[in-house]
């Protein structure tokens, strides 16, 4: 059976072939750092944190074994580094949120729905409040319910690539998601959010009702 190209990579970099890791860390960056904001809800620190976890992942690649994909354990790390930062964060008593990341080449997924173009001015305005008000109370949730929802709703990944990269059960998985949807319910609830209109927009412009 063939090797993919992230196994091959893997085996050199593993070797010293410094090419081969910044080759795995272009491809993987994007979706570390998205990660990383969508955890932290800031630029900067999801800036620091996407480098921190390739720091990490380089040092730690001599325990990587293979049991599961290159991905999940670089998600893994991620995840920890994360959480890292939450708890400095907390201890710092700092809580921020950046303005959204605008992107002329499209590389970065915006992180506020972009108003319809048919939108009045007050519509177009409207919508970026619903999603900035969205995104605060995501960012208000707990971290473990805030990861799971990230993942899922917003990154789109499969209840078992959750469970994989975050070390946990299925069932602890469906079991915090439904926890972080009801809470974020009740804070729409309190927001007046859960009129029939956009909820949130998780990837690829994709809603969802909770």
């Amino acid at each position: 059976m063939s090797k993919s190209l992230d196994e091959l990579l893997v085996e050199r970099a593993k070797r010293g072939d410094a090419e081969a890791f910044e080759q795995l860390t272009s491809q993987y960056y994007r979706k570390v750092y998205n990660f990383a904001y969508r955890a932290t809800g800031h630029h900067e620190d999801a800036s620091d944190v996407a480098q921190e976890a390739f720091v990490r992942a380089y040092m730690s690649l001599p325990e990587f074994r293979g049991d599961s994909s290159f991905q999940t354990w670089l998600l893994r790390i991620t995840q920890n580094a994360c959480l890292d930062e939450l708890r400095r964060r907390k201890r710092r008593k700092i809580t921020s949120l950046d303005e959204p990341m605008s992107v002329d080449d499209g590389e970065m997924d915006r992180q506020l729905a972009i108003a319809d173009v048919s939108d009045s001015p007050e519509q177009a305005l409207e919508r970026v409040e619903i999603q900035r008000a969205v995104h605060e109370s995501i960012n208000a949730l707990d971290e473990e319910y805030r990861v799971v929802v990230i993942m899922r709703d917003i990154q789109g990944y499969s209840y078992n690539e959750i469970a994989d990269a975050l070390g946990i059960n299925l069932g602890t998985v469906k079991s915090r998601l439904n926890r972080a949807r009801h809470a974020l319910k009740e804070m729409f609830g309190r927001l007046e959010l859960l009129a029939p209109r956009v909820v949130y927009s998780g990837r690829r412009g994709k809603t969802h009702e909770l």
